[in-house]
């Protein structure tokens, strides 16, 4: 049987399966449906210094395989999840990961110092790709030097893994991604939701509040397996490749292309139990193929004769 242990930083996953920020909420919501001991890691959802209400509703739409979400972080914030949901969640045997985001590079600051006196949390994924906030989030992640500004702050005032969330909605992410591996990211997460946009036709008006929102699902992941293979030969830091994941063969795509590890995100609303399927799924891939290590698979796409 194959090893499916994957290293991400200083960061030991069990298998490379995690869940992706959003759509898994605290990891304890899912109890009721599956071990979720099991997995690699949980990335709970996005945490800001400050409690923020989120976008007004309506919020999310249906789209041809995908939906489009315009929650925009709604979270009790750091101090609260240090209080109350951290006690609920530091003994889950499972790498805790703590999506931590911030409107100016000094609450990202103040955030990820507050997550980090959390001794069984033992990661952060800073999230410089949201497009549902109207300051901070994405506007720092689709320049290299305000994605290098951030990460630089962040890696002075935290020890643990830091990975980096990367936002598509960019000409060239392989630049964002080599500015913040200069920074100090352990790790970069690709790709948060494409910038998308849903219109009634008999009202004649968006269907989001907000106009447009992140789209994620089936639809995006020919887009994320491009930019990880782009990446993967831009970058020597682990890559953690996420959208559209829907199934064990999705997850092997992503592998092959360049990531170390990946996150199923809109799916789990589907199917709750799909990240043990496809926990199962690669290891019964790395068997039939004879690979020893699940991390031989990183990176083993044939391109040519």
């Amino acid at each position: 049987m194959a090893s499916l242990e994957v290293k991400i930083g200083n960061l030991l996953l069990k298998n490379p399966v995690t869940t992706a920020s959003g759509t898994f909420g605290y990891g304890i919501e899912y109890m009721d449906f599956m071990d979720i001991s099991r997995l690699g890691g949980i990335i709970v959802k996005g945490t800001t210094i400050q409690p923020r209400e989120g976008n007004p509703y309506p919020r999310m739409a249906e789209t041809p395989a995908g939906m489009l979400n315009a929650v925009g972080l709604q979270n009790k914030g750091a101090a609260y999840f240090a209080e109350h949901i951290y006690p609920n969640i530091k003994d889950i045997d499972t790498n805790m990961i703590v999506n931590v985001s911030g409107s100016s590079v000094e609450t990202y600051v103040e955030c990820a110092e507050t997550i980090d006196a959390l001794e069984k949390i033992p990661a952060i994924e800073l999230n410089i790709s949201c497009p549902n906030v109207k300051q901070g989030g994405m506007a720092f992640g689709v320049t290299c030097s305000g994605a290098a500004e951030v990460v630089r702050a962040v890696r002075k005032v935290y020890g643990k893994t830091l990975i980096v969330k990367l936002s598509p909605n960019v000409t060239d992410i392989t630049e964002i991604a080599r500015a913040v591996e200069a920074e100090g990211a352990d790790a970069v997460s690709m790709i948060n939701t494409m910038l998308g946009m849903a219109v009634d036709v008999e009202k004649r008006k968006p269907i989001l509040s907000t106009v447009t929102g992140g789209l994620s699902g089936p639809c995006v992941k020919p887009v994320a397996v491009r930019m990880v293979w782009q990446t993967s030969k831009a970058v020597k830091i682990p890559i953690i490749g996420l959208g559209g994941i829907s199934n064990w063969q999705d997850a092997v795509e992503f592998m092959l292309a360049g990531a170390s590890a990946i996150q199923i995100g809109t799916y789990n609303f589907i199917d709750p139990t799909v990240s043990l399927k496809v926990i199962d799924g690669i290891n019964e891939y790395c068997d039939r193929y004879g690979f020893k290590s699940v991390t031989e698979l990183t990176g083993a796409l044939e391109v040519g004769a």
